[in-house]
């Protein structure tokens, strides 16, 4: 027997060394006993090779149970919480309503002893609506953060699912929920972190029939996506809605984050950047690549600002852009401008609002 754990062993180590994602390992492993149980049970009791793999088929078989029960166990567990359907758990019967409870007011002390929060901003945590748009490399830390920090209500929308080459950034999803979608995946932790708050996953892509209604359900927007149709959608509707936007973006070592608020006098997104870029002029991070860490300092900064916002604590990035350059450890913000010509949010702006910066090139 102690053959086959070897080839086991070896077979495991080679598809590490090779970067083979686990769950492919795993299937070569179960390629390998099925191998053992077909010698066992066609040929002689005498055979070589069947005497060198144990001599008998009954160790395996007790074997291949004991892992089968494993993971039916693991999928039904998994399968318990996820509930792709969205049927079998309400989020309100564990989010509490009315006063801090005892574990609240401990869980959340440190913000409620800052001057800039106390109480009364912990309170607005809790009462506040946020939707983060993307599960990915952004709203990953996003989502665990303001989890952490008690917004009572967090809705996230995305199509995609996890995959193998996520896990280097998006630091929400784990090893064993590859293939899960990311929404489910990203409830499943944020519940984890935080019990006391209703988590609202949206598992489609976002699209112009539901923007608005979905929208209009929430105080704030964060958008963490990654292609230019999204970004200019989530735009016109936050702005036709007179929503605060947190908008963040990356690519390789560089991020930047804004916040587009044109109903309170600030510039929207497409007043920084009218069109979308020609195709190839911004490749994705797939394209050009994005080192490991920067979606964290990024994404946790949105969750900062969203934060900051919902207290009224210290000063915004309304009108401002901030941009982290992480291969040479730099920081510089500039000063966004509303265009008196944007299609998207000039004629939304409220009243007595006047535009005497130069329009942003």
């Amino acid at each position: 027997m102690a053959l086959v754990f070897v080839l086991a062993g070896v077979l495991w180590g080679i598809g590490a060394f090779m970067g083979t994602p686990r769950r492919m390992r795993w299937t070569m492993i179960a390629f390998l006993w099925a191998g053992v149980v077909v010698i066992h049970l066609t040929l002689p009791a005498d055979a070589p090779l069947r005497l060198s793999t144990g001599g008998s088929a009954a160790p395996w078989l007790l074997l291949g149970g004991f892992a089968a029960l494993i993971l039916l166990y693991r999928a039904l567990l998994s399968r318990l919480r996820v509930h792709a359907d969205g049927t079998a758990f309400d989020p309100a019967q564990i989010a509490p309503q009315g006063p801090f409870s005892d574990t609240e007011l401990d869980r959340y002390a440190r913000h409620i002893v800052l001057r800039e929060v106390g109480g009364t901003g912990q309170r607005k945590l809790k009462d506040a609506k946020v939707l983060v748009v993307g599960a990915g490399g952004l709203g990953s830390p996003a989502l665990l953060y303001l989890a952490a920090a008690g917004v009572g209500t967090i809705g996230v929308i995305d199509d995609d699912t996890v995959d193998n080459s996520n896990l280097q950034r998006q630091v929400i999803h784990t090893d064993d929920r590859i293939g899960m979608p990311k929404v489910f995946s990203a409830e499943a932790a944020m519940r984890a972190q935080n019990p006391f708050l209703t988590v609202r996953p949206y598992n489609r892509r976002l699209t112009a029939d539901v923007a608005r209604d979905l929208f209009s359900e929430y105080d704030l927007i964060l958008d963490g996506t990654d292609d230019s149709a999204t970004r200019y959608l989530v735009n016109q509707t936050a702005v036709a809605l007179g929503k605060p936007l947190m908008s963040g973006a990356l690519s390789q070592w560089e991020g930047q984050i804004a916040l587009f608020d044109p109903a309170r006098g600030g510039p929207c997104y497409q007043c920084i950047f009218p069109e979308a870029p020609a195709a190839g002029l911004a490749p994705s991070c797939a394209e050009a690549g994005v080192i490991g860490p920067l979606p964290g300092v990024i994404g946790s900064m949105m969750a900062l600002e969203a934060i900051k916002l919902i207290t009224g604590a210290g000063q915004d990035l309304r009108g401002r852009m901030l941009i982290h350059d992480a291969l040479y450890a730099e920081h510089r913000t500039i000063r966004l401008h509303k265009r008196d010509d944007c299609p998207a949010c000039a004629a939304s702006r409220p009243v007595g609002v006047t535009t005497d910066d130069q329009p942003a090139a």
